[in-house]
């Protein structure tokens, strides 16, 4: 038999979820203390919990997957099947109606915007296509900028998109930006030699890392944009690629944050203070599909940060995902001191360096249970 907590810990479930499903009848336990209340659930339970999961991320509703579990107890496969082909028929019918709609809307935009806007996007998308945009840009520079942002390039294959880095060419800087919706890492590095318009291209993750690899020089490199091609030359080595064909997602937008509370770290100590402290395992919401440990956070009033224990509930303290708030520290490099950025419990986390504005790291926090 498992408790509760247990059954939260092995199911990937929250305990409060499990309530929930109990009160529902979705997923009864196989025993409740009369004295403690106390929820304990038999060894096959384990095995519906993760399927229940499953069912619950791809949409179903319970009503069905009541029906279905009933099924699955009973060994009933052709209602299981029946109920799995039903929601995906659903589910394919909703995304078409979808696209429709999506479609329908952004017409209504453009002409709300401007009648003309169709046309002058053609044309502008057409005059970048045919120019050749060519700037250098300091190897130490380049290589310090990817490597402050790479960790948060997505991995999700449906997103091709978010799988790459954005080069944001303007004026005299170079901006690289990746995110997979829940983190994003913003850098820049200087550049001479582009006087024209603002250029944008994605350039997908292994070109990125291979464009690092050749960065072991003081040196200037080239960078050369034509089309939706990108090349990238130090010394006699060169390194080319196609970019990625869709739009970035409006960083500047999602950078603009109100202003929070600042709290200086000691990077040492504080990776140290994650690493072996508390983290909220029995109540972690997933992430994209994969369950993650939290480190839940506050700023304490001499102004420094802790790693809050269970039980705390102080309304200021704010959830991340520490595997991300770890790769976000390495990211920033042997630097001893860091930046962190508290706004409301549900905005994003900023990582931040001492000696700059223009390269930190944001994580999206997670809703605690309680």
């Amino acid at each position: 038999m498992r408790s509760i907590g247990e059954m939260a810990r092995d199911s990937g479930l929250t305990v409060s979820t499990l309530r929930f499903y109990d009160g529902a009848g979705v997923l009864v336990p196989a025993w409740v203390d009369p004295v403690s209340g106390y929820r304990w659930y038999g060894p096959g339970q384990l095995e519906e919990s993760r399927l229940l999961a499953r069912l619950r991320r791809a949409g179903m509703p319970l009503a069905d997957i009541r029906l279905l579990l009933a099924g699955w107890s009973s060994a009933d496969t052709d209602l299981v099947r029946k109920l799995l082909e039903a929601h995906l028929r659903r589910l394919e019918r909703g995304l078409s109606d979808a696209r429709s709609e999506f479609s329908a809307v952004r017409a209504l935009l453009e002409c709300r915007e401007n009648p003309m806007t169709a046309l002058r996007t053609t044309t502008a998308t057409a005059a970048t296509a045919t120019a050749t945009v060519r700037l250098t840009v300091s190897a130490p520079d380049l290589a310090a900028a990817l490597d402050a942002v790479r960790f948060a390039a997505g991995t999700d294959p449906d997103l091709p998109v978010l799988g790459g880095v954005l080069f944001d060419i303007e004026g005299d800087a170079l901006r690289v930006v990746a995110t997979d919706r829940y983190r994003m890492a913003v850098a820049r590095a200087g550049t001479a030699g582009h006087e024209g318009p603002r250029v944008q291209v994605v350039v997908p993750s292994p070109l990125a890392d291979a464009m690092r690899a050749l960065l072991s020089d003081d040196a200037p490199v080239r960078l050369a944009v034509d089309g939706g091609r990108v090349t990238l030359e130090a010394g006699d080595r060169q390194t080319a690629g196609q970019c990625v064909d869709h739009d970035f997602p409006d960083y500047r937008r999602l950078v603009r944050l109100p202003a929070g509370r600042r709290a200086l770290v000691d990077v040492a100590a504080f990776r140290e203070a994650l690493e072996t402290g508390p983290v909220r395992a029995g109540e972690v919401r997933e992430q994209d599909g994969v369950s993650c440990d939290l480190s839940v956070l506050k700023v304490t009033a001499e102004g420094g940060v802790t790693v809050c224990e269970d039980g705390d509930d102080d309304r200021h303290r704010v959830a991340v995902n520490r595997e991300f708030l770890l790769h976000a520290l390495a990211a920033a490099g042997a630097r001893d001191r860091l930046v962190l950025e508290f706004g409301a419990p549900t905005a994003p986390l900023a990582i931040r360096r001492t000696d700059t504005e223009d390269t930190f790291s944001l994580l999206m926090p997670v809703r605690l249970e309680d």
